[in-house]
């Protein structure tokens, strides 16, 4: 813990740009891991707060870069093209529930739930939920619905966005709650992460904006460095995490990550109730 807590800055910063990156778009939780990541590395204060979020800016460029045929396609089909129009406006949709709750209760959220105990537990329901889900998908045994993003409806696009509402819990995983919630409303494995894609755009520039906004006062132009380090780090491995998961939803299921949520979060529950690991970051 001390050796970590040792590290120079820049390298927190790299270190916390690869957690976001990698996590950011898995059923896993980037927040989550995030919390985690900064009390080990002992940097936790509001000022990384705010950096834990203008981070999430890279992977939203990822997704960005990675869609940006399709993306430069809808916002030049907006005047003359309706499927655009629904498109977008579902896209808006999805994002109000989140960034409502998230203004009236993100305060009490951040001053209650953002410890590493409380992720840990998210972690866990969130890895059972997955699991119940799966069994109900195999079970089931149906086509889906919906089997791509364009065929979304506005009542598709608010219970998505009621399903993301539950990632403002850390540990819950924005993406995750978005996926497995439209695999329950019927939308096929694919069209549900991709629009777990989509739907980050509009979710990660609010929260981004919003938060620097909010700590602008604990910012300077000596801060540049340690921020750039972090997004560029962040778009890179979000990019090879967006391609990879692309690839791998077509051919698997959700249940790996689900055993990865509850053992990790149990290792957390465990090392903190020993005090192997001081999860406070003192």
């Amino acid at each position: 813990m001390d050796l970590l807590i040792a590290l120079p800055l820049l390298v927190k910063a790299a270190i916390l740009g690869l957690v976001e990156g990698l996590t950011e778009f898995l059923p896993i939780s980037s927040t989550g891991h995030l919390i985690l990541a900064g009390s080990l590395l002992g940097w936790h204060d509001d000022k990384a707060k705010v950096f834990d979020v203008a981070i999430q800016t890279g992977a939203m460029a990822a997704v960005i870069w990675y869609y940006r045929a399709r993306i430069g396609r809808v916002v030049g089909g907006l005047g003359s093209d309706p499927v655009a129009r629904r498109f977008c406006a579902n896209v808006v949709i999805a994002f109000l529930p989140a960034a409502v709750l998230g203004v009236l209760f993100g305060k009490y959220i951040k001053a209650v739930l953002f410890e590493p105990v409380p992720v840990a537990l998210a972690f866990i329901v969130g890895g059972i939920v997955i699991l119940w889900v799966e069994a109900r998908e195999k079970r089931l045994a149906r086509p889906p619905r919906v089997d791509d993003v364009d065929a979304l409806t506005a009542v598709d696009a608010v219970k998505l966005g009621c399903a993301q509402a539950f990632a403002l819990i850390p540990g819950t995983s924005r993406s995750g709650a978005t996926i497995i919630g439209g695999m329950l409303f019927g939308l096929s494995r694919r069209a549900a992460t991709e629009f777990s894609f989509f739907l980050a755009i509009p979710t990660l520039i609010g929260a981004g904006a919003y938060q620097t906004f909010k700590y602008r006062d604990l910012l300077s132009m000596a801060d540049v460095p340690l921020f750039a380090v972090g997004l560029i780090v962040s778009f890179f491995s979000a990019l090879a995490c967006v391609h990879w998961l692309i690839r791998y939803v077509s051919r698997h299921d959700f249940v790996p990550f689900a055993w990865y949520r509850i053992g990790f979060g149990l290792v957390v529950l465990l090392t903190a109730w020993t005090g192997v690991v001081d999860w406070s970051g003192g």
